[in-house]
């Protein structure tokens, strides 16, 4: 198990920060998402299988951006 910030862009409001969480929690092994609005940041916790490719896609699936992942 990992955990990862991701840095977002793109977001104007608390349903913006909900669909990039729904989105995220869709993609396999993600056990739990959780993104603020305020920070502008996401935190995913995730097995070690899941690929950052696969957390970047999901949020510009939602239509936002990932900046910066650590």
């Amino acid at each position: 198990m990992r955990k990862l910030k991701l840095t977002i862009e793109g977001m104007h409001c608390a349903s913006c920060a909900g669909n990039i969480e729904r989105s995220l929690k869709k993609v396999i092994g993600v056990k739990e998402a959780t993104v603020s609005l305020m920070l502008k940041k996401g935190n995913v916790e995730a097995e070690d299988n899941v690929s950052v490719e696969d957390l970047q896609k999901a949020v510009v699936r939602a239509g936002y951006k990932v900046s910066k992942i650590e």
